[in-house]
C-alpha cells in the first residue's frame, strides 16, 4: 500500500487567446502516484470513488483510491493493458496488448472477451477504447504491443494494418470502420456522438469523421496538428473541447481544432480521464507518475451517467 503523495507542482496554463469561455483551475498540479515505468489508460470509476490506470511495462494495473488516498494493486498479470473506459453498467473495458483483445471486466470478476480476432485474424494489440450510447464498443488497433517485448510480446501483424473497428452491440460483430491511418491511437466522441476523434500519433494530428447511424464512418479531415510531440489519449469536457496528451503535456482545442490552452507537465503525457464527483478533477497519466488538478470545467457525460 502506497501512501498519498502530497507533492504539487506549479499548474502553468498558457492561454493561446482570450475567450468568454476560458480554461484553468489550481495554480498547482499534485502529483498522486510515482513508480510506472510508462503510466496509462486511467479510467475514473464513480461507483467506488476511486482511480484505475496501467503500468504496461510492468504487466499491471493500479488503483488509487479517492477516500484515503492510497494506492494498491488491481490487477497483475494484467494482459498488458493499455486503455479503459466504462459502459453503461458500469463495467470496465479494457485493450489488453499482450493478450491482443478487448475484454469486459463483469460485476463479479469474471472477464468476457469482447473482440480478439477481425476476420478471423487476430487483433496487433487494441490500445484505447470507447464506448457509444448504443451501447456499441470502438476502439484502436495500433501495433505498439506486438513490436517487441516491452509492452506486450513481439509477434508479426496478422491483420498488417493497423486499424479502428467498431463491435455490434448486439451480434458482437467486429467491423473495420478506418483503415487509413499510421498508428491510430486515443479516441472520443463528440458530445452528440455524431463526429468521431482519432488520434494518429506518427503522423501528429488528430482527424475527424462523421459518424453515421447505420455505425460506419466518412470523412476523417485532420482537425488539429500537435505542436509538442505527438498526441496520445484525448477526452472531452462538456462544452465539447477536446483535451489531448502530448509531449508537454495536455492541450485543450475547440471542436473547430483551435487551440486554446495548455497545461504543462514535467513529464510526457500519454492519457487523461475527468473523475470526481463533479467530474471536474482531471487525472493525467504522464510516464512515471499520474497528476490530478481540478479545473473549473467538467468532462463531457459518460454514457453510464
Amino acid at each position: 500500500m502506497t501512501e498519498l503523495i502530497r507533492e504539487t507542482i506549479p499548474a502553468e496554463f498558457r492561454v493561446m487567446e482570450k475567450r468568454s469561455t476560458r480554461v484553468g483551475g489550481d495554480e498547482r498540479v499534485e502529483r498522486i502516484y510515482h513508480g510506472c515505468r510508462w503510466a496509462e489508460g486511467p479510467v475514473y470509476v464513480p461507483a467506488g470513488r476511486y482511480l484505475l490506470w496501467s503500468d504496461i511495462p510492468n504487466d499491471r494495473m493500479l488503483r488509487w483510491d479517492e477516500l484515503t488516498g492510497t494506492v494498491t494493486p488491481f490487477r497483475s498479470p494484467a494482459g498488458y493493458a493499455n486503455g479503459h473506459t466504462l459502459d453503461a453498467q458500469g463495467r470496465l473495458i479494457s485493450c489488453e496488448q499482450g493478450n491482443r483483445r478487448v475484454t469486459r471486466t463483469e460485476h463479479d470478476g469474471s472477464i468476457t472477451v469482447i473482440a480478439d480476432r477481425w476476420e478471423g485474424k487476430r487483433l496487433n494489440s487494441p490500445n484505447d477504447v470507447v464506448v457509444k450510447s448504443d451501447g456499441s464498443i470502438w476502439f484502436t488497433d495500433p501495433s505498439y504491443g506486438i513490436l517487441s517485448d516491452y509492452e506486450g510480446h513481439r509477434a508479426e501483424s496478422e491483420i498488417g494494418a493497423d486499424n479502428v473497428y467498431r463491435v455490434d452491440p448486439l451480434t458482437g460483430e467486429v467491423r473495420l470502420v478506418a483503415d487509413d491511418f499510421a498508428r491510430p491511437n486515443g479516441l472520443a466522441f463528440s458530445l452528440d456522438e455524431r463526429q468521431l476523434y482519432v488520434v494518429d500519433t506518427p503522423r501528429k494530428h488528430l482527424r475527424v469523421f462523421d459518424v453515421h447511424d447505420d455505425g460506419t464512418l466518412s470523412g476523417g479531415k485532420v482537425l488539429a496538428e500537435c505542436t509538442a510531440g505527438s498526441f496520445d489519449g484525448i477526452r472531452l469536457d462538456d462544452t465539447g473541447r477536446i483535451w489531448a496528451a502530448t509531449d508537454e503535456g495536455v492541450h485543450c482545442f475547440v471542436p473547430d481544432g483551435t487551440l486554446i490552452g495548455k497545461l504543462l507537465l514535467p513529464e510526457k503525457t500519454s492519457n487523461l480521464v475527468f473523475g470526481g464527483l463533479k467530474r471536474n478533477w482531471l487525472f493525467m497519466t504522464a510516464s512515471t507518475s499520474v497528476y490530478a488538478i481540478m479545473l473549473n470545467v467538467r468532462g463531457a457525460r459518460p454514457v453510464y451517467a
